[in-house]
């Protein structure tokens, strides 16, 4: 892959060319699924390709091929130099690319057990034990358990010189219930709903998770949120798991600080940002103890949006989005750093896969821990704790949301006193965030991994990281669905 990345960049090189880049990418995927004790899903597939972006008469082309011999890779330079040259004709002014470093790397993401040396038989036999542990409660309408698996290689070139191999490993599991009942129903997930917990990571996640041990007290929870009180209306003091909150974060601050999206280039599929350039380094997003990084390295945790480089060969960074309240930066790409004043990108760029264009994306944008315990995040006379999330809206500047969980507790003098369903709470993201009281310590802290944001046309889904502990909020408005 190595040489092959080598040749096609020397393809793509040529007159008048400024630029060039290729990616090489080999990819395999499995997923397993069971449903009330059935197997209902065994698939793999993989996929190898490269993608070329060219820079030419100030403007870019892109072009991607899975024929990887010589004439289909000299088709798709053609094809993206053709494209640049296009385009150009159309620019509003010359693309300007921060300057960069060479750089030579190999890595390879932490797999302490490769998931892919695990036969399938023993993966659906755990599975299938998760499932039946949930349907031991009678009370249980429909089980449902997943595995997913993914290994990404990867070699970048360009024409500044760099070569860089990279390989990531994601796993991913998870587990869900739903109790029917007098036409209603409830559901308990775990770790996390929408397929659980995902990390670079190979099959130790799932000894780390534990599902099988988790699964009867989760399918009781499903139970009893049949006989409780539906969340009350009104302005509450709002204490949010750290799964809640790693959305929370995902949707009013990983996506308002897309510098593509401020900038307008996201607007027709997915809309832009509050957070406008004049915003940066005077906008108070939270309350003084909101830090908020966007972190890939490997220092961060074994995230979703941990990498050594990103897709323009920049090494991962560690950039503070919010410090002490304040607004104080945005992820970049070589192109759009100069429009902040940043003399070099901090690495943001990533393609879904070799038939992508690179765009900004979060990599893992996490709150930092504070220094109050468990205990005391809950030391409240009065407030509601909402776990495990249910639905998500925002707006199309990331500024007015709406959440819901699938189970929420009433607490009383800093403990939980009776269960709570079908809660909702909603904001604005800035208000929301200048009203956090209080952030649980790096004991209780977990670096979250979200496999399915969606960015871009055509579109591209990938995996972010985000890292929380429960935090505390005063004054929110919460509701029942």
């Amino acid at each position: 892959m190595r040489q092959l990345a080598l040749d096609a960049l020397e393809l793509a090189k040529g007159r008048g060319v400024q630029y060039a880049d290729v990616r090489v990418v080999e990819s395999e995927t499995q997923d397993l699924s069971t449903r009330n004790g059935r197997v209902s899903q065994v698939t793999g597939s993989d996929s190898t390709g490269i993608g070329t972006r060219i820079l030419a008469e100030g403007a870019w082309g892109f072009a991607a091929t899975d024929d990887l011999s010589r004439d289909g890779i000299d088709k798709a330079v053609f094809k993206a130099r053709a494209i640049a040259k296009a385009s150009a004709m159309a620019k509003l002014g010359d693309v300007v690319l921060a300057p960069e470093q060479t750089w030579t790397a190999e890595w390879d993401s932490p797999c302490a057990v490769d998931p892919f040396r695990i036969s399938v038989q023993k993966k659906l036999d755990y599975v299938l034990k998760v499932d039946e542990a949930l349907r031991s409660n009678k009370a249980v309408t429909l089980t449902e358990t997943s595995f997913h698996a993914t290994r990404t290689r990867q070699w970048f070139a360009n024409s500044e010189g760099s070569v860089i191999g990279q390989t990531r490993t994601v796993t991913g599991a998870g587990c869900a219930c739903y109790v029917f009942k007098d036409g209603d129903l409830q559901k308990r997930s775990y770790p996390n709903s929408f397929g659980g917990q995902y990390q670079l990571k190979g099959w130790e996640l799932i000894d780390e998770i534990d599902m099988l041990r988790r699964a009867p007290s989760l399918a009781e929870e499903a139970a009893m949120l049949h006989a409780a009180d539906p969340c009350p209306a009104g302005k509450h003091t709002l204490i949010l798991d750290s799964s809640q909150l790693g959305l929370q974060i995902h949707e009013s601050i990983g996506h308002p600080i897309e510098l593509d999206r401020v900038l307008g280039s996201e607007a027709n599929y997915a809309g832009m940002s509050f957070l406008t350039l004049d915003q940066l380094r005077r906008l108070r997003y939270g309350s003084p103890i909101v830090h908020v990084v966007s972190d890939a390295t490997i220092a961060h945790g074994p995230g979703l949006g941990t990498f050594a480089f990103d897709d323009e060969g920049v090494p991962a960074q560690r950039t503070d989005i919010i410090r002490e309240g304040l607004f104080t930066g945005y992820p970049t790409s070589h192109e759009s750093a100069g429009a902040i004043s940043e003399t070099r990108s901090n690495g943001c760029m990533r393609a879904a896969d070799w038939d992508r264009l690179p765009l900004i994306r979060m990599t893992n944008t996490s709150l930092e821990p504070g220094v109050q315990t468990l205990d005391d995040v809950f030391d409240v006379p009065h407030g509601i704790y909402m776990e495990t999330n249910k639905s998500w809206s925002i707006d199309d500047k990331r500024y007015d949301f709406q959440f819901g969980c699938e189970a929420a507790w009433k607490i009383r003098d800093g403990r939980r006193v009776r269960m709570l369903k079908n809660p909702v709470y909603s904001g604005i993201s800035t208000e929301f965030w200048n009203v956090c009281e209080a952030i649980a310590n790096r004991d209780h802290w977990t670096l979250w991994g979200v496999p399915n944001c969606g960015k871009g046309q055509p579109e591209q889904v990938m995996g972010t990281g985000h890292g929380a502990s429960p935090s505390r909020f005063r004054g929110i408005q919460t509701g029942a669905l």
